[in-house]
C-alpha cells in the first residue's frame, strides 16, 4: 500500500497486476473534451469481479440516444465474403457478394466456396442448387410439336402408300415404275420416323442409332430417286430405233443401283462407328444456368462424310433430272424430282450454319427441321400431283390420254 493509499499487487513471478479505468470522453463540435470515470477493470480479482461498471453513471445519455459501435466493419452475411481494404487494419473490410457460381452459407467467410460443375449458386449466393437440365423432351412445346408433324407425315406417306396398292394397275402409277415408288414412300416413312430418335434424353445407343438409321434410309431414298430418273432416261432412249437400252428396262438395274449407292453410306457408318462413334455428353460450359445433354458426333469428319455423300447423290439425282425434264409428259417425273432436289438441296445448305451456330436442344430442333422439310419435299414434289391425277384429274389417268400426249 502506498503512502497515499493504493494498493499495488504483484503476482508469484514478481509482475504487477494490471489495473485499468474505463472513461468516458465526450467531444463536443467546440472542441471541448469531457472525461467521465464509468468503471474499472483489475486482474488481480477473482474472475468474475474483475470488470467493474457503475450502472449508475449514465454511459451515453444525454449526448447520446444510441449504442456506439466501435467495430470499423459490419458483419458479412451468407453470400458474401471479406474483402481487405488496402491501407487499412485488417479489422476493416468489405463484403464482396460471392461470383456467379460460388457460395458461402457462413457469416463473415474468408473466401467463397465454388459449387459442383453439375450445380449452381442461388439469387443469394449462400447455398449450391442443381442446375436445369436442357434437352429437348416430347414435354416440350418445341420437340412434341416436331413429334406430331414426322407422325403425321409418317401416315401420310403409309396412306399415298396404300392408294398406290390399290390404283398400282391405273397408267398414272405404273408409267413411273411403282415398285420404286412404293420404296421410296416406305423410306421416307422411315425418314420422318428417325426423327424421333432425336427426341428425348440422349443415350448412348440413341446418338447411334439415329445419325446412323437416317443416312442409311435417306440414302436409299435418293438413290431410289436417282433410280426412277435413270429408268426414266433409259425407257426414253430405248424407243429410239436401234438402241440397245432395251435390255435395262427393268427393277434389276434400279435394285443393283440402290444396294450400291447404299452400300457406300453403310460403309461411311461402320467406319464411323468403328473408329469414333458418337456418345452422349453434357456440356457443363455452354452456360451457367444449364446443363445441355446432346449427342456429340464423335467424329465430325464422317458426321459430314455422311451428309456429303447424301448431297451427292442429291446433286446427281439433280443433274439426271434436269436432263430429262424436258421429255413427253409420259416421262414428267424428272421435273418433279428436279423441283424435290432443289428443296433438299436448299435445306441442307441451310443446315450447315445453323447447325454450327446453334446450343442444345435448338441444335437438335434445326437437325429434325432439315430431316422433316427435306423428305417433305420429296413427298410433296413427287407423289401430291399423282394423288391429285387419281382422285381430281381422273380422265388423265388413262392410257389414251398418256398416249394422246405422247
Amino acid at each position: 500500500r502506498t503512502t497515499s493509499g493504493d494498493e499495488i499487487n504483484f503476482e508469484n513471478n514478481g509482475d504487477q497486476s494490471a489495473r485499468y479505468d474505463i472513461l468516458k470522453y465526450y467531444l463536443f463540435r467546440l472542441g471541448n473534451l469531457k472525461r467521465i470515470k464509468v468503471g474499472s477493470f483489475d486482474a488481480s480479482k477473482s474472475d468474475g469481479n474483475q470488470l467493474f461498471i457503475n450502472n449508475n453513471a449514465s454511459l451515453w445519455e444525454p449526448y447520446f440516444s444510441e449504442f456506439v459501435y466501435s467495430n470499423c466493419s459490419e458483419p458479412c452475411i451468407p453470400g458474401y465474403r471479406k474483402a481487405k481494404i488496402e491501407g487499412k487494419p485488417s479489422c476493416c473490410y468489405t463484403c464482396a457478394q460471392c461470383a456467379d457460381g460460388e457460395m458461402s452459407n457462413i457469416t463473415d467467410a474468408q473466401n467463397c466456396m465454388k459449387c459442383s460443375k453439375y450445380e449452381k449458386s442461388n439469387s443469394g449466393r449462400n447455398s449450391c442448387i442443381p442446375r436445369n437440365i436442357n434437352y429437348l423432351s416430347y414435354e416440350d412445346q418445341l420437340g412434341a410439336t416436331l413429334s406430331f408433324i414426322s407422325i403425321i407425315l409418317s401416315i401420310m406417306c403409309a396412306v399415298i402408300l396404300g392408294i398406290f396398292r390399290k390404283y398400282c394397275q391405273t397408267p398414272i402409277v405404273r408409267a413411273n415404275n411403282q415398285y420404286l415408288s412404293c420404296l421410296l414412300l416406305i423410306s421416307l416413312m422411315l425418314c420422318f420416323l428417325s426423327s424421333l430418335l432425336f427426341i428425348g434424353r440422349p443415350t448412348q445407343i440413341c446418338c447411334i442409332l439415329q445419325q446412323v438409321i437416317f443416312g442409311i434410309v435417306f440414302t436409299i431414298s435418293l438413290s431410289s430417286l436417282l433410280a426412277k430418273t435413270l429408268t426414266v432416261i433409259i425407257a426414253f432412249n430405248a424407243t429410239k430405233p436401234g438402241s440397245k437400252l432395251k435390255k435395262y428396262i427393268g427393277t434389276q438395274l434400279s435394285i443393283i443401283l440402290i444396294i450400291v449407292c447404299s452400300l457406300g453410306e453403310t460403309v461411311i457408318s461402320a467406319v464411323w462407328l468403328a473408329s469414333n462413334p458418337p456418345f452422349a455428353e453434357a456440356d457443363t460450359l455452354s452456360d451457367p444456368d444449364y446443363i445441355f445433354l446432346f449427342c456429340n458426333e464423335g467424329s465430325v469428319i464422317l458426321f459430314f462424310c455422311i451428309i456429303g455423300y447424301m448431297g451427292t447423290l442429291a446433286l446427281l439425282c439433280f443433274i439426271v433430272a434436269f436432263l430429262a425434264k424436258d421429255f413427253p409428259d409420259r416421262f414428267n417425273e424428272a421435273k418433279n424430282i428436279t423441283f424435290s432436289m432443289l428443296v433438299f438441296c436448299s435445306v441442307w445448305v441451310t443446315f450447315v450454319p445453323a447447325y454450327l451456330s446453334s446450343k442444345g436442344s435448338r441444335m437438335v430442333a434445326v437437325e429434325i427441321f432439315a430431316i422433316l422439310s427435306s423428305s417433305a419435299g420429296l413427298l410433296g414434289c413427287i407423289f401430291i400431283p399423282k394423288c391429285y391425277i387419281i382422285f381430281l384429274k381422273p380422265e388423265l389417268n388413262t392410257k389414251d390420254s398418256i398416249v394422246r400426249k405422247l
